[in-house]
Formats: structure tokens, C-alpha cells, sequence
């Protein structure tokens, strides 16, 4: 890991670099090349899903690289169909075998879908799955306060990672808090805003800032998420924009600056609605 990198320790010790890369979309020959120039821009965690349908090409990217296997924290996720335990376990492995690796650093459950009501199930995989060794650290995506006190009454098992979106306008404040009470690390998906791109990376307020800083409004976002102590995992195929996603650690926004960053969050900032 390139010593430019700060990192966070988990609740359970591990240390993650405080910026990932997120592979959503990346497949195929195009996306090995993609994951490998990230990889060579200095990212040392790399995000992907069951769902993502790439875990195959994450671990050829790894598997080509000139970074060893061990210097990589390759992130995982279980979906809500493979929730029930009998199926969990066997996704997991799955996603193994797809990947080429031994074992995943960090998996996470995708998504708590209360209807079926099946995350504790699959949460009591994880921890079997790690007391086995196909995962060192387990996590959650898109849980709600209530959902983290069930899995930790049920199991007595808490996430060392909550991944969930926050960004500039959509600022979850009961939720994080939630994760910080129980020193669960909050990581940002589509940090940037991804499918609202277009109009936050274009904010006249941020691009105010962004000028007293001499970066780009992708970096301020990116330094505001560091800044309140969470973990963007930010995605891009463009070598410069990954390279410019990680020249984040050189400046620091002021106390004001965060407030009004802060400040921009919206009733409708939801990407999904």
C-alpha cells in the first residue's frame, strides 16, 4: 500500500485504507484493464458484489497485476437471494471459486431485505464463513439502525463495515450515528453522487470551494467524506480521475467548509428514491 494512504482499523483490528475503489460495471477484458490501472494508480481495497457479476474479472485484475495477492482488500457481498443459511454458506464459496481467490478480506450481507427477513440467517453465515477462513472480516451494506441492534442481540456479533450511500446530498445523520455508536465504519457508495453526477459535480457551491483549494469538486466531496471519518469507494475507468480520486490527503477543508458542504443535503437526495 502506497504510504500516501492513511488507514482505518476496524472493530476487529484489521486496517483498511481510508479510500477504496468500487468495480460495479467493470467486466470482461475492458474491466481486468480498468482494475488493474487502479491498481497501479496505488488503490489497495477493491469493492465488488455477487451482484456485480465481476468478481471473476476483480480476481484476474488481481491475478495480473503487479501487486501481491496480500497487499489487497478484496470486498465482497452477499445478495438477498442467498439469504437463508443452507444457501448462504454455498454463495460464499461460489464466489471463491469465480474469483480465483482463497478467501475474501471483507464480506459483507448486500442488503438486510427485512421483508424476507432472512439477515440474521445469513449474518450467522458470515460468522461461520469466517470462523472457517473463507472471509477475515464481516460487514453489512444498507442496514438500518434497528437491523445493527438485531444482529448484535441475536448473535452478539457486530459489522466492522456499514456500507451505505451518503454523499453531499444525502447525508444520513441517524444512521451514521447509529454506526458510530457501535465503532462500525461507515464506507460511502457513489460517494460522488454517480447517477446524479451531473448536478452535484457541477454545484456552484462546491465549485466555490473546490477554487480555494485548487482541486476538482470530486476531491472536496471526497476529502469532505474523510473528513467526517468515513471510507469513499469511489469509481471511475478514466486513469486520471482514479489518480486524482487519491490526491485527496494534501489539504483540509475548514470547519465552515464542512458546514456548508454538509448543508446541501436534500429531502429527495436519495439516488434511488
Amino acid at each position: 500500500m502506497k504510504e500516501m494512504i492513511p488507514t482505518y482499523t476496524l472493530n476487529d483490528g484489521m486496517r483498511v485504507p481510508t479510500v477504496g475503489f468500487g468495480t460495479d460495471r467493470f467486466k470482461g477484458a475492458e474491466g481486468t484493464l480498468t482494475i488493474k490501472q487502479a491498481l497501479n494508480n496505488g488503490y489497495r481495497f477493491l469493492d465488488t458484489a455477487y451482484a456485480y457479476e465481476n468478481e471473476a474479472t476483480v480476481g484476474k485484475a488481481i491475478k495480473e497485476s503487479h501487486v501481491s495477492r496480500e497487499e489487497i482488500i478484496v470486498s465482497s457481498k452477499l445478495p438477498e437471494v442467498h439469504h437463508p443459511y443452507d444457501s448462504a454458506v454455498p454463495a460464499i464459496q461460489e464466489s471463491l471459486y469465480r474469483s480465483g481467490l482463497d478467501y475474501f478480506d471483507i464480506y459483507l450481507i448486500h442488503w438486510p431485505d427485512p421483508e424476507q427477513d432472512k439477515y440474521v440467517e445469513a449474518w450467522q453465515a458470515l460468522i461461520d464463513a469466517q470462523k472457517w477462513g473463507l472471509v477475515r472480516s464481516i460487514g453489512v451494506s444498507n442496514f438500518h439502525p434497528d437491523q445493527l441492534d438485531r444482529l448484535k442481540e441475536e448473535t452478539g456479533v457486530l459489522p466492522v463495515i456499514n456500507q451505505i450511500q451518503t454523499h453531499p446530498y444525502y447525508v444520513q445523520e441517524e444512521l451514521i450515528r447509529a454506526n458510530e455508536e457501535h465503532n462500525i465504519l461507515t464506507q460511502s457508495w457513489s460517494p460522488l453522487g454517480s447517477r446524479m453526477a451531473d448536478d452535484l459535480l457541477e454545484n456552484a457551491t462546491l465549485s466555490d470551494i473546490a477554487q480555494q483549494h485548487s482541486k476538482s469538486i470530486g476531491q472536496i466531496i471526497l476529502r469532505w467524506h474523510l473528513q467526517l471519518g468515513y471510507m469513499p469507494i469511489p469509481r471511475s475507468s478514466s486513469p486520471v480521475r482514479q489518480s486524482d480520486n487519491l490526491n485527496v490527503f494534501d489539504f483540509e477543508l475548514s470547519d465552515k467548509e464542512m458546514t456548508t458542504i454538509s448543508s446541501l443535503a436534500k429531502p429527495d437526495g436519495d439516488i434511488y428514491g
